[in-house]
């Protein structure tokens, strides 16, 4: 986290360190969004910027989001979130990085941008505002999954896994499946995980 300062005459009531705490402690998003993988519901960038908007009437703020695409393999995108002070002129930022999953199947090249730097915007506003964006209790509630998924496999042939490949769109949702209680072997059943990715999503 870093910040910059201008000082001007008029010193505000509170600094901006002081509203974004009470910020932090304040807000609540709704998660709109449904994540199919996994069976539960999260929030969006787009949540999150809407639920700001009272906020900024209210301390005198408002955010903003950059992005800056870096050339890697695969292409990296960098989100920075800010909070600026209106009354100070002072300014906090939070980056998120997010990698550009170039084989999401399904999608165009300009889907998997976007979806990437949704994912961006989403985690580095995350990361300004302390958003503990744990799954609901439906992802920690198989409702009989395990059964199903064995079923479907024995009436199916076995098709080729893609391999999960980390700081992708992909690899977030199975992260944020794992910190909602969900199994990493539901995970392997969909992917090839290699032991840096398994270890990546289990923190082991």
């Amino acid at each position: 986290m870093s910040k910059t300062i201008m000082s001007i005459n008029n010193a505000p009531e509170m600094t901006l360190q002081e509203k974004l705490s009470k910020i932090q402690f304040e807000f609540k998003a709704t998660k709109s969004k449904f994540n199919s993988f996994g069976k539960y519901k999260f929030r969006s960038a787009e949540d999150i910027l809407e639920a700001l908007k009272p906020i900024n009437e209210k301390y005198k703020v408002y955010f903003t989001v950059n992005e800056r695409l870096i050339n890697a393999n695969p292409p990296i995108m960098e989100s920075v979130a800010t909070i600026w002070d209106c009354e100070s002129l002072e300014r906090i930022d939070c980056s998120a990085i997010v990698g550009v999953d170039l084989e999401q199947k399904g999608m165009a090249m300009p889907q998997r941008y976007g979806s990437t730097s949704s994912y961006g915007k989403k985690y580095s506003l995350g990361n300004l505002l302390l958003i503990d964006d744990t799954a609901d209790d439906d992802a920690t509630n198989k409702h009989n999954k395990d059964t199903v998924v064995e079923k479907k496999e024995e009436q199916t042939q076995v098709k080729e896994k893609p391999l999960l490949m980390q700081d992708t769109e992909a690899f977030f949702k199975a992260q944020d499946y794992i910190a909602g209680g969900g199994e990493i072997e539901l995970i392997e059943k969909k992917y090839t995980l290699t032991e840096q990715v398994k270890k990546a999503l289990t923190n082991k």
